[in-house]
């Protein structure tokens, strides 16, 4: 790994024992976990009555990963931090439900020449140093009518419980996150069809009200 991937890998690795006391990270509360695995199925592609094959990139703890695993979705999950993918496989694994989770670059996804169904992603472009390359390579990950599901906004600050992200973090293109605007601009060229989500208002997502830009972008390959 570079430097930067190293310091990255580091950072989330340390935020990994404290990760799930958020809400929307650790999906404690009926309510909550309720209200994703909702969200989650309005997302997905309907038709497929054996599952689909989807890619979980930035998985952090796998608890989304957990829901699409538990709706019967066959789920691969990659991130950088080895402690996060290690919760995510004891998470699944505990539930008594299977899953693949994969150390790696989110940016890439270390799956070779496998095509998926959906590729999700949820509060990561903020973090890539090349944003629209990563877009790029998702899409390519996606067999046709494949479907692309971003969870993201504009926060009002980047890195967890406010403690500063990776030094040099000011020069990322989306460091804060990106405007359901400009994403639905770089997305486009991309796909065949795509639609916003709002979901600021959703309180049931977050665990309580939050008042910044929080939206899904979910679009058709």
């Amino acid at each position: 790994m570079t430097d930067r991937t190293t310091e990255i890998s580091a950072y989330w690795n340390a935020a990994a024992a404290t990760f799930d006391d958020e809400p929307d990270h650790g999906l404690r509360a009926d309510r909550t976990r309720a209200a994703w695995a909702a969200r989650l199925e309005s997302w997905l592609p309907t038709g497929a009555a054996d599952g689909l094959d989807v890619l979980d990139v930035g998985c952090g703890t796998g608890s989304l990963s957990l829901l699409l695993a538990g709706a019967g979705h066959r789920v691969t999950g990659v991130d950088l931090a080895p402690r996060m993918v290690e919760q995510a496989r004891t998470k699944l694994r505990d539930a008594g439900l299977t899953g693949r989770f994969l150390v790696g670059d989110a940016a890439q996804p270390p799956t070779g020449a496998e095509r998926f169904d959906v590729l999700l992603s949820r509060h990561l472009v903020w973090t890539l140093p090349d944003p629209e390359a990563a877009l790029t390579e998702w899409v390519g990950r996606l067999r046709p009518g494949g479907r692309l599901v971003l969870v993201e906004g504009r926060w009002r600050e980047a890195g967890q419980s406010g403690i500063p992200y990776v030094a040099g973090a000011e020069s990322l293109p989306w460091n804060g996150g990106i405007t359901a605007d400009d994403l639905a601009a770089a997305v486009r060229p991309l796909v065949s069809a795509l639609r916003i989500e709002p979901l600021s208002g959703e309180s049931e997502l977050w665990g309580g009200t939050v008042d910044d830009e929080r939206y899904a972008l979910v679009a058709e390959v």
